[in-house]
Parts: structure tokens; C-alpha cells; sequence
């Protein structure tokens, strides 16, 4: 974990939260079977959780990713923004739900090259926008597009870095805990 500012504001309580905040944490518990540390930290902001969890909503249900490409762009997502807290999480995600081969979630924690050419082109063009804040140039949209995706894929993983950045940027602020069940796979950026 990093020493900068930590956000000392409590973990919110499903009991103790106002009621729209306790209704997202209640669907939240119910989706997941237990309420994440970064959701019960993020709830201090009702607008920032429920940005997020829509927006994580419409990135799942309304992409044309496969799981699979979803954790690879998440985790790639998580890996450059330097978010323990996600990359432990979207890990446990892609081993035991997205069912994403565990070379590949490895290769991405490791910052090592992926051997599957598709998956490589995805998390390679993922990591060319952030590094370029949006910006990449025609050779940087060749490999993704002879990888077989298309140009609204651009946008969708437009959607998959704004949702993240929310995630990413309040873990650091909070310097989130992880939680128990992603232990398994933890991660940090000074590993």
C-alpha cells in the first residue's frame, strides 16, 4: 500500500445508512452474498456507488465482451491504475467466475506478455488508451482491429476505464482492506 493520504471516513453500515445507500448495499449483499469493503467504503458518496454500480452493470450486461475479455480488460485497467485492492479482487473474479485461463490473469498481474494473441491485442490496446488518456494513434488501432474488434468496442472499454478509475482512485484514497474471500489471490503493486 502506498503512504499517501488515507480518506478516514468509517465504513458504512447497512443498518446505519440512509435509505438509498442502504438499498444499493442491500442489493449488494444480495448479488454477492457479503457487502466489499470497497462498496462499504464507497458508500459515503451515494452518487460515486451508484455511478459505479450502474456503470459496472452496464459494462457486464451490455458489452459484447466475453467474460473473459471483461476481466482482461478490468484487470488490465486495475494493474496500470496500481489498484491492489482491484487486481486481488478481479483475479478471484477471473479464476473462479469469468473462468479466464489463470496464464493469461498471471501475465497481467506480472507484466508479462500474454499468450493468447486475441486476449494480448485487448489488454495491449486497454493499457495504449489509458496510457494515452484517450488518445491513440492509427498503429495503435491496427493490432486491436485485426484481433477482430470492432469500433464500438473502443467505447465499451471507454465505459470499462471510467468505471474502473472510480473503484481504482477511492481504494487508494481509502487504502481499502481486502477482503477475506479475494485473499487467495492477493496483489500489490510493490510485489
Amino acid at each position: 500500500m502506498h503512504a499517501e493520504y488515507k480518506l478516514d471516513l468509517a465504513a458504512v453500515e447497512v443498518e446505519k445508512a440512509a435509505p438509498k445507500v442502504q438499498q444499493l448495499l442491500t442489493s449488494t449483499k444480495k448479488n454477492m452474498g457479503f457487502i466489499p469493503n470497497m462498496y462499504a467504503n464507497m458508500a459515503n458518496s451515494y452518487g460515486l456507488l451508484a455511478t459505479y454500480e450502474k456503470g459496472y452493470e452496464l459494462f457486464r450486461n451490455e458489452t459484447d465482451f466475453s467474460a473473459s475479455e471483461q476481466e482482461v480488460i478490468l484487470l488490465t485497467i486495475s494493474h496500470e491504475n496500481g489498484c491492489d485492492y482491484c487486481v486481488s479482487a478481479h483475479s478471484f473474479v477471473a479464476d473462479n467466475m469469468s473462468k479466464v485461463p489463470t496464464a493469461v490473469t498471471d501475465a497481467i498481474r506480472n507484466d508479462e506478455p500474454i499468450l493468447d494473441a486475441r486476449l494480448a491485442a485487448l489488454s495491449d490496446f486497454t493499457r495504449t488508451l489509458l496510457q494515452k488518456r484517450g488518445f491513440p494513434n492509427n498503429a495503435d488501432v491496427v493490432p486491436f482491429f485485426d484481433a477482430g474488434y470492432q469500433r464500438h468496442h473502443i467505447l465499451e472499454i471507454i465505459l470499462a476505464i471510467s468505471v474502473k478509475t472510480i473503484s481504482n482512485y477511492a481504494n487508494h484514497i481509502f487504502h481499502t482492506e481486502l477482503d477475506g474471500v479475494f485473499s487467495p489471490r492477493q496483489w500489490s503493486e510493490a510485489s
